[in-house]
């Protein structure tokens, strides 16, 4: 198997920066992105491109844009080598110095706790601005930037020009001039294509097709490559495992890079060992990883999924402003050229001003130009009157009998003035919202519980500050669609495996690394453990520099063993194949709560209850032969189907299952139902599920709890059934809860007897009386004992 000193999971902010800081030192690095690249001039722009632009593999898309949905927020983020540095608005700022809060209470308990500050992050700030290069915007007199400063002004707010990761000049300090080629750097590009200068488009967030933009891909990963890390595209991860000598064995998916003849990607499952593993697929990618991997990394601790935040994102619109200086006049913003971002306006935090809420920036958002078309030919009512207007015209110098070739007038009337496009400008907030959301997984998918009212006050004055510049621009303040719903919509999602103290506040400690798993570091945006205010991918490339730089100076640990331990699969004779040919089988659904840590059924079900860790199966119960059932000590049946558990990563198949029915015991009048169940969690981590139900005649009428109640282990690996299938077998236990059947569930059961063979009828009967035996047997007393015969005789004279 191969094996490198370190694997980097993902090539976003964090990512990038870690590959290049590892292979600048010499460690041997191997990247893996889940996207593709894109080089300049790849990124979607027709419709029919735009159509296969999203991520979604299951569906055969591998494209860029990666939309999610959950109940109460919407995130925007990327699949590509770059990581949202491909779609960002390209702002560098660093987190202000009093934001770095300490123990600030949260609504529903704990604290929100950055155990590091500003002056721990100010040299990396420094290393990644050195790297990215970015410069305010060189057009002060953009309309839209004029537009936002002139609000500022007129309300007392101060503006100010963000530094921006774009080359406006061909070198780092050259002029400003659109369109020339960008000099390459001495580590060159990975792409080998030319880049050229801004044009002042405003399409930053649908991917820059001149190269324009410093993502990563131009520069961190280029000059990781170049140094001799190994990168590898369309490779999504799904497994981790600790090896016992140290490091971790990383499982992954590897996509086919074109569709095969049935229109699909090919598939293969890759596995590589590395000493170092860092974490930095993004806030979803990142935590959901982790999640789904809860078994074979039990130290991660009751804070993974906890401290999400939007980073406060909340986009508005002031439509159709007025000019000023000319009344009657729109005012001329036109969003659509210059950078996506160029101005922003500060509102200071409590922490800087006494009673001053949570803080918050706004920007200026612009689109891209061709949304322009869109946006004035979505306007149906205008179109119709200016197409009625025009068709008016040309009908009058028809009827009129007037030649007039030259109609160019009367088109330019048809395109329109473009008056709300070019009057109209979209404004990005963010700032410090409250870090209170959580990230689950449900049904296996990622879930993230969070709302809006818990920073209502946030948002609200943050709405005050944007109507205000509306008003000032004399333009028409619109919230977006979906704040009607209280939903919001996020592309700076944070959060899931934050840094915190101690393993009861965060998944990582101050430098990132996992609390109970060496070598394991999360350098992404989940490791953020509240918002970072304004835009976070500075602070994340910061906090990773800060964490490798770390790792790289503590002495090396001496790896012991190169390679997983793999587990061999149990041999277990299977139920031998029927005689008779009479079989039966029924349908079986239990479920209830586990907890992972807990090694007794009943301590099991009641944390697992207390944080709503669902456990179910459905099995599939059969007797391939009644007659060999019945007739064995052991009353072996094989159970198939299913048991579905968010905490393992939602429904999983069973890949084999046993179920020994009202075995005997060694205590007297009592019996045993036992089910072993082997399954996979999603990262192919081989598990078992032992149970057994306790037949017992106890007082009081317990027939019912005892026959629908199972109490359950869970065990890693696949460990064979003991003596007449029960035990625990020599399975280490992860975790313990337990099952029951419904009342609903079990009249459903009722219904699924069902017979094969030769006597369908006969094998059920044979079953059931075999199972009203084993009841009476265990519940109704004895009956006496008949007395001799020669003592009935005595008896009788």
């Amino acid at each position: 198997m191969e094996h490198v000193d370190a694997v980097v999971v993902g090539s976003g902010f964090g990512a990038s920066v870690s590959a290049f800081r590892l292979a600048e030192a010499g460690r041997s690095v191997v990247v893996l992105e889940r996207g593709r690249a894109y080089p300049p001039g790849s990124f979607a722009r027709s419709p029919h491109e735009m159509a296969r632009a999203f991520w979604e593999p299951k569906d055969e898309l591998f494209g860029l844009f990666d939309i999610r949905s959950f109940r109460k927020i919407e995130g925007i983020v990327s699949a590509g080598l770059g990581g949202g540095s491909l779609i960002y608005a390209n702002v560098l700022l660093r987190k202000d110095e009093r934001w770095f809060v300490h123990d600030s209470p949260l609504p529903g308990g704990g604290y929100e706790n950055w155990p590091i500050g500003r002056s721990d992050l100010d040299r990396h700030y420094d290393a990644v601005e050195a790297m990215m290069t970015p410069t305010p915007n060189p057009y002060p007199d953009l309309p839209k930037s004029k537009a936002l400063r002139d609000a500022a002004t007129s309300l007392g707010l101060e503006a100010f020009d963000p530094p921006l990761a774009i080359s406006f000049g061909s070198r780092p300090g050259a002029p400003a001039q659109p369109k020339q080629v960008i000099e390459e750097p001495e580590y060159g590009n990975l792409h080998g294509a030319t880049r050229l200068t801004c044009r002042l488009c405003g399409e930053c967030d649908i991917g820059c097709n001149e190269g324009s933009k410093n993502t990563l891909d131009h520069n961190y990963l280029s000059a990781a490559k170049a140094r001799g890390a190994d990168i590898r595209t369309l490779a999504d991860v799904f497994g981790i495992t600790p090896l016992a000598g140290g490091g971790y064995e990383v499982r992954y998916t590897q996509y086919g890079t074109e569709p095969e003849q049935d229109g699909r990607r090919g598939r293969v499952e890759v596995r590589i060992t590395c000493d170092q593993l860092f974490l930095g697929a993004g806030t979803f990618g990142s935590t959901t990883l982790l999640l789904r991997n809860r078994v074979s990394l039990p130290a991660l601790g009751a804070a993974l999924g906890s401290r999400f935040s939007g980073n406060g994102d909340l986009l508005t619109f002031s439509l159709a402003a007025h000019s000023t200086s000319d009344a009657g006049h729109d005012r001329l913003i036109d969003p659509a050229y210059g950078p996506v971002i160029t101005t922003a306006i500060r509102k200071p935090d409590g922490v800087d001003e006494e009673g001053a809420g949570r803080g918050y920036y706004v920007q200026e958002a612009g689109f891209p130009e061709f949304a322009n078309w869109l946006i004035e030919t979505a306007q149906v009512t205008s179109s119709m009157k200016r197409a009625a207007a025009v068709v008016r015209q040309l009908i009058s110098y028809r009827l009129g009998d007037r030649n007039e070739s030259t109609i160019s007038a009367e088109v330019a009337k048809l395109v329109g003035q473009g008056r709300l496009t070019s009057s109209s400008l979209p404004l990005l907030g963010m700032g410090r919202d409250t870090p209170d959301g959580r990230i689950t997984l449900t049904d296996g998918e990622l879930d993230v519980e969070w709302t809006t009212a818990t920073s209502e006050e946030y948002f609200e004055s943050m709405r005050s500050t944007m109507r205000d510049i509306s008003d000032t621009l004399g333009g028409r303040f619109r919230d977006n669609p979906l704040w009607w719903t209280k939903r919001v919509i996020t592309v700076h999602p944070l959060g899931g495996s934050p840094m915190g103290r101690h393993v009861h506040e965060g998944v990582v400690d101050s430098w990132n690394e996992s609390f109970g798993h060496p070598d394991l570091f999360v350098v992404d945006g989940s490791a953020v453990p509240g918002p970072v205010g304004p835009n976070p991918s500075l602070t994340i490339a910061a906090m990773a520099d800060r964490a490798v730089e770390h790792a790289l100076e503590r002495p090396r640990r001496k790896r012991r063993s190169a390679t997983a331990a793999v587990e061999a699969e149990p041999a277990v004779q299977a139920p031998a194949a029927p005689v008779a040919g009479r079989g039966m089988e029924f349908t079986e659904k239990m479920r209830g709560f586990i907890a992972l840590g807990q090694t007794e059924p009943m301590a099991g079900w009641r944390v697992g209850r207390q944080l709503t860790q669902r456990f179910m199966f459905r099995l599939t119960i059969t007797a391939p032969d009644v007659e060999r059932f019945v007739g064995t000590e052991d009353h072996t049946a094989v159970a198939e189907g299913y048991v579905d558990c968010d905490l393992l990563g939602g429904q999983l198949p069973v890949q084999r299952g046993w179920a020994n029915l009202f075995v005997d015991t060694q205590h007297a009048r009592t019996r045993e139902m036992r089910y072993r169940l082997w399954f996979s969690d999603m990262s192919g981590t081989p598990l078992t599920m032992y149970g057994f139900k306790t037949v017992r005649d106890d007082p009081g009428f317990d027939i019912w709890t005892d026959t629908s109640t199972l109490y359950i282990r869970l065990m890693k690996g696949h460990v064979p059934p003991g003596e007449n299938g029960g035990g625990d077998g020599n399975g280490e236990v992860i975790g313990a809860g337990m099952l029951r059947i419904l009342p609903a569930d079990f009249a459903r059961q009722l219904t699924t007897f069902k017979g094969s063979g030769h006597g369908p009828l006969a094998s059920i009967a044979r079953f059931g009386t075999f199972f009203t035996k084993s009841v009476m047997d265990a519940y109704l007393p004895p009956a006496p004992e008949k007395p001799a015969s020669s003592e009935r005789q005595g008896a009788g004279r």
